[in-house]
């Protein structure tokens, strides 16, 4: 007899062995794997190793509470992508507000019905699969771009954003809860103003490196997008034109394309017309075999990421 293979793992985080042992038969009965710490601190510990795909959070613990444990657990980059369903007592009505602050994304009242339990914990576990599919197309485009919480931390980014990062400010790595400091200015000035999709703001290392930064939209009211270009024209020209053959011109109109620019605004930058560069593109697109402007731009950043 074989048995059957779990796809899905839980991390149930509770100090009552009454209350793990209900949980645990009842997931592992809808074929969910589980994972079992019962202290806050333990489960920090197990996050350094492994990834769950939901945890399911008492709110009240001895030494580190549910609430406390989540804010850790957000703030490390294993954990702020997992879905945390907080369990709390029927008249513990307090507990929703700070639950969902802390950065719960829902909750089950005790004593738990196992068809609610097991019916919310599937949706999130696919809300949460959802969210990262999003985020993996993201990375396959090699777009640069980063997700920057109100306060300046860092949601995530895609490795695009991160080797661009690391190779700017040598001492920053992918682990550090904000960007580096060479971009934190600009961020900030983003963050400060209501400002639309296609704002930007520009840095300069003083050292010839510039990078200009775009609002791409604001995925969450508590979260902003921005998309990260490394201004160096003439490298990734140079790039473009002798990977696809292109003209000095074309590789220009492609470049500024992958920057994100509007025709109006490449036709301002180049000091040529619009329809002028319409012509470019048309060549353009026939020699990389693409039909639209985000094709050619997608494989732009390719090329130009690596």
């Amino acid at each position: 007899m074989t048995t059957p293979s779990h796809t899905d793992t839980v991390l149930v985080v509770d100090d009552t062995p009454e209350s793990l042992r209900f949980l645990t038969d009842t997931l592992e009965a809808a074929n969910i794997s589980v994972l079992i710490a019962t202290s806050g601190d333990a489960a920090i510990e197990l996050l350094d190793h492994v990834a769950p795909d939901l945890i399911l959070m008492d709110a009240v613990m001895p030494g580190l509470d549910g609430f406390e444990t989540t804010r850790a657990i957000k703030q490390m980059p294993a954990g702020a992508p997992i879905p945390i369903i907080f369990m709390t007592g029927l008249t513990e009505s307090e507990h929703v507000v700070h639950a969902l602050e802390a950065g719960g994304v829902d909750y089950v009242r005790k004593p738990i019905v196992v068809e609610e339990l097991l019916a919310r914990v599937r949706v999130h576990m696919a809300n949460a699969r959802q969210t990262q599919g999003g985020q993996f197309a993201l990375d396959a485009t090699g777009r640069n771009l980063i997700a920057v919480a109100t306060d300046g931390r860092l949601s995530w980014s895609t490795p695009g954003a991160e080797k661009l990062m690391e190779a700017l400010a040598p001492g920053w790595s992918r682990g550090d809860a904000a960007p580096p400091a060479l971009l934190r200015n600009a961020v900030g000035r983003l963050l400060a103003d209501d400002l639309a999709p296609g704002a930007t703001a520009k840095a300069d290392s003083g050292q010839g490196d510039t990078v200009e930064l775009i609002i791409v939209g604001r995925p969450r009211r508590d979260e902003i997008l921005i998309r990260l270009n490394h201004i160096d024209p003439q490298a990734d020209i140079g790039r473009l034109q002798s990977h696809f053959g292109l003209t000095q011109r074309e590789a220009e109109v492609l470049l500024w394309i992958s920057y994100g620019k509007p025709n109006r605004v490449i036709s301002e930058i180049l000091v040529i017309s619009p329809r002028t560069v319409n012509k470019h593109l048309e060549q353009i697109f026939e020699k990389l075999g693409v039909e639209t402007r985000a094709a050619a731009a997608a494989f732009a950043v390719r090329v130009i990421a690596h």
